[in-house]
């Protein structure tokens, strides 16, 4: 009897009015998209204040160290995310899905 309740019980979630989100794979397509926009500009301001700190270490061993690390760790960084978007692309092409749009802009999740 409890058997035959449960298995006929359905529940219903409205989708709350305030949320425009209507499709899952939309929300993360723009939370990847964003996260790769994000993290090469990060990448590409570290380059610069590698750079920056570079100039002004005035010859100083130890500045000059900091600032190759610096500029080493975000070039890494620049070809982790290009690797990313690589990966993410190649997943696209082979699956047949749609992880990250055409352009490069933000992405909208609505």
């Amino acid at each position: 009897m409890l058997r035959n309740i449960l298995a006929d019980a359905t529940i219903n979630i409205p989708q709350p009015s305030n949320v425009a989100i209507n499709d899952f794979g939309k929300l993360v397509s723009a939370i990847v998209g964003t996260l790769l926009i994000v993290a090469a500009l990060l990448a590409f301001l570290f380059l610069i204040l590698g750079g920056i700190q570079w100039i002004t270490s005035g010859g100083d061993k130890a500045g000059m160290e900091a600032a190759r690390n610096k500029i080493t760790h975000a070039i890494v960084g620049l070809i982790i995310v290009g690797a990313a978007w690589a990966i993410m692309i190649l997943v696209q092409n082979f699956l047949g899905i749609t992880i990250i749009g055409g352009s490069v802009s933000f992405p909208k999740p609505f």
